[in-house]
């Protein structure tokens, strides 16, 4: 596997920072920075077909992820997919409902997990890690590419409760009434994110990042067996197959369990949700991880002077080590692009 972080002799920053520098100005990219904000995006969607179209469709999803970096110049692009194409590949029942969502056929019991399928995984995949060959071929050497996946617990939360909830009260019941059974699939999920992350950096991505958006609601020991401990088996396996490339973890909403998180995975870098206060970021995490984020994606919708004064602040507080300006959650719909413009240039001034 070749695992060489660039073509050229010019190292990303993105990549600098994950290594342990800092950087002024930081580098940027934003958690959904390709997406229904920008009426690019929102032109060619409508001629896709559905959502899972788009995602399978190697020559326009290239674009898409591709349309903030020729608007924004980010840093990075981050390849433009869905956390579900995994259970899809894995023959499980997935739709994209207009104005609903996604909705899966629920797995509910062992029996359910049983008819999981492995045996097409990787060739089901194959338009995925072909846009991932198509963004790489056209990115500058200074722009880092990110490939990803969902974590195994909220990658779980859907194929178990059918859809996205507030509470993710179907996936918590089933890990308490069998938890053998539960682990059944989180294994499952763990060897197919491995496969899938180093399949990624094979076709050309630089940083994996793992997205375990709901990891907030678990308890401390749940937390524990059900997001770190997959997380950091992900982690040795990609290290594995791919080593020196840097590994960026996302427990959303996980308060003081972030520390443990960053200890017991070992991510080169943690992803930090918008509730995390910036001296917990700058004095708990940042001395064992590069961080990454926190800016309300909100205030990209508010924009103005209360937008200037915050992204000043993560400025001040967090730039005295390794890290990464992003989000602490994605660009939502209602985001003004004047605004991420703005952004952009407070940063770089």
């Amino acid at each position: 596997m070749d695992t060489t972080a660039s073509e050229s002799v010019e190292t990303p920053p993105l990549l600098k920072a994950l290594s342990g520098q800092s950087n002024n100005p930081p580098p940027i990219w934003l958690m959904r920075q390709a997406g229904r904000y920008l009426p690019e995006y929102r032109e060619l969607r409508a001629s896709a077909g559905s959502f899972l179209d788009l995602c399978y469709n190697p020559e326009l999803a290239a674009r898409v992820t591709l349309q903030p970096i020729e608007r924004f110049g980010f840093d990075a692009a981050i390849l433009f997919s869905d956390i579900l194409v995994v259970p899809d590949a894995l023959g499980q029942d997935v739709k994209f409902v207009e104005n609903e969502g996604p909705v899966l056929d629920p797995i509910t019991d062992r029996e359910g997990i049983a008819k999981l399928g492995r045996d097409n995984f990787m060739t089901h995949l194959e338009p995925v890690l072909e846009t991932v060959r198509q963004v790489r071929s056209s990115l500058d050497s200074s722009v880092a590419l990110i490939g990803f996946c969902g974590a195994p617990w909220t990658v779980a939360t859907y194929m178990v409760g059918g859809r996205g909830s507030p509470d993710q009260a179907a996936a918590r019941s089933f890990a308490y009434r069998d938890r053998d059974g539960f682990a059944v699939l989180m294994d499952l999920l763990v060897e197919v994110s491995v496969d899938y992350l180093c399949a990624q950096i094979d076709a050309g991505a630089q940083v994996v990042q793992l997205f375990d958006s709901w990891a907030g609601n678990l308890p401390e020991d749940e937390f524990a067996k059900w997001s770190a401990e997959p997380a950091r088996k992900i982690v040795e396996g990609v290290r594995r197959r791919a080593p020196g490339i840097p590994i960026i973890g996302f427990p959303r909403a996980a308060g003081t369990l972030y520390r443990s998180f960053v200890d017991q995975t070992g991510v080169d870098g943690v992803s930090c949700d918008t509730s995390l206060p910036l001296a917990y970021i700058r004095d708990d995490l940042q001395p064992h991880a590069t961080v990454q984020g926190n800016l309300d994606p909100l205030l990209l919708v508010s924009g103005g002077e209360a937008l200037d004064r915050r992204v000043d602040e993560i400025l001040d507080v967090l730039s005295g080590g390794p890290f990464i300006f992003n989000l602490g959650h994605g660009i939502v719909p209602q985001t003004p692009p004047e605004h991420v413009a703005q952004l952009m240039k407070r940063i770089r001034q």
